[in-house]
């Protein structure tokens, strides 16, 4: 798969470029293309199709079976149990913790809630509390679901009725349940713990896609959702921890060898891909987008106001990530130089992006001596920022965009510093 090359010139950017001084819709937010069998067959090479058709199927068969145990959990109960609560899963189950709490009541008492709700398939939910009463009989894996409610045509509104991410990577969900159960099985021994991180770090590996990434959500579930996934740092956090378990990192030694070398593996396919989806513009290596067709490795959108662009802060993260590999190839330093140097050419100095005085609003405004910040996105053919509206209109300024985005969103910010800070040691180290 050759790398995607776009339409400017990124040495014609200036050092700083410029925030767009006139108001103008430059364009309309278009949905994902599905993964579904006929794209496969029209855009994957014959010899790779069969691995690819055989994802799909597997996903599809992983999806039935999930909603058959549910189902069949459901039979005779006169009374369906009220779905799991929502909230903040992640504070609920802390990593770094004293190895003890995990052995006390509070720490098993997360560890045995993450266990009763892991799916079928191995992984969990997102936004789910662990400090709550263990799942019982019929009782919804995942919570939210009741809230997925969207009008027809909104780009998150789910493909299949009661049933969104049933299994996901999406704000570090999996990941973390993982992780934490393997804290909990170094401290207790209890089985149950050791054979519910090897079921979700399996799950993982299932989910992998044949080129090498991940998808938000598995088994797929439609829409974006489908989408080689880069956005909160999704497939960063899976390629890390596939890489700390192969290398028995981080409390994972007791995992099975056969396990470890099938992680170890998908770290480096992951590397791969990373490398493979750098947007070529001109020729040139730049950023990373937000999320990709896995099928093109084109960006693709997201929500209606997430379109295919360049994304600064997905960028800035994967780039510390690839600085931290201990033996970069000739062509992941160049991935790295190019892409600190795309984040110096873009940064944004003397800006600040901050709430109005009535807390109902924010403005990109003159703050002399601030920065760096960068725009979280940026086309793909000017490189100059770019903003979407949930009536999926695109725009080259933040004033187009309506108060509720404009204050509810990340349009700005300086989490791409974090790359170059990273990059002064790492250029010393190998530049």
């Amino acid at each position: 798969m050759h790398r995607r090359t776009l339409l400017t010139c990124l040495a014609a950017l200036p050092l700083t470029a410029p925030i767009a001084a006139r108001a103008a819709q430059i364009g309309v937010n278009t949905p994902f293309p599905p993964l579904s069998p006929e794209r496969i067959r029209a855009l994957i090479p014959a010899p790779e199709q069969a691995a690819w058709l055989d994802y799909l199927k597997r996903s599809q068969a992983q999806l039935a079976a999930d909603q058959a145990a549910l189902l069949a959990e459901r039979k005779g109960l006169s009374v369906i149990p009220a779905e799991p609560k929502s909230g903040n899963g992640e504070k609920t189950m802390p990593l770094d913790k004293p190895a003890a709490w995990y052995a006390s009541a509070e720490g098993r008492k997360v560890a045995d809630n993450i266990v009763s709700f892991q799916t079928p398939a191995g992984g969990w939910g997102k936004n789910q509390p662990h400090d709550t009463e263990p799942r019982v009989r019929g009782q919804h894996y995942v919570a939210g679901n009741s809230l997925q409610t969207k009008p027809a045509g909104d780009f998150d509104a789910p493909t299949l009725p009661d049933w969104s991410y049933v299994g996901t990577i999406d704000n570090d969900a999996t990941l973390t349940e993982t992780r934490f159960l393997a804290l909990a099985f170094n401290a207790t021994q209890d089985a149950r713990y050791r054979d519910g991180a090897i079921r979700g770090l399996t799950y993982l590996l299932n989910a992998q896609f044949p080129n090498g990434g991940w998808p938000q959500v598995w088994p797929l579930m439609g829409g974006y959702h489908d989408a080689l996934t880069l956005n909160d740092n999704a497939m960063i956090s899976v390629s890390r921890l596939m890489g700390d378990v192969g290398r028995a990192e981080s409390a994972f030694a007791f995992v099975p060898a056969e396990v470890r070398a099938r992680c170890l593996a998908a770290e480096q396919r992951a590397l791969a891909i990373f490398l493979k989806a750098q947007v070529v513009i001109d020729g040139k290596l730049t950023l990373w987008a937000q999320q990709y067709d896995a099928l093109t490795l084109t960006p693709c959108s997201a929500r209606n106001y997430e379109m295919p662009s360049l994304s600064s802060a997905e960028s800035g993260s994967l780039l510390v990530y690839l600085m931290q590999q201990p033996n970069p190839s000739v062509e992941m330093k160049a991935a790295i130089v190019a892409g600190v140097e795309t984040l110096e050419a873009l940064k944004i100095m003397g800006k600040g992006f901050e709430r109005t005085p009535d807390g109902q609003d924010r403005r990109l405004v003159d703050r002399p001596g601030a920065g760096p910040i960068w725009s979280r996105y940026y086309d793909l053919k000017t490189l100059k920022p770019i903003f979407g509206n949930r009536t999926k209109t695109l725009h080259d300024t933040i004033d187009d965009v309506e108060p509720e985005r404009r204050r509810g969103y990340s349009w700005f910010g300086n989490g791409p510093q974090s790359a170059l800070k990273a990059y002064v040691a790492w250029k010393a180290k190998f530049g």
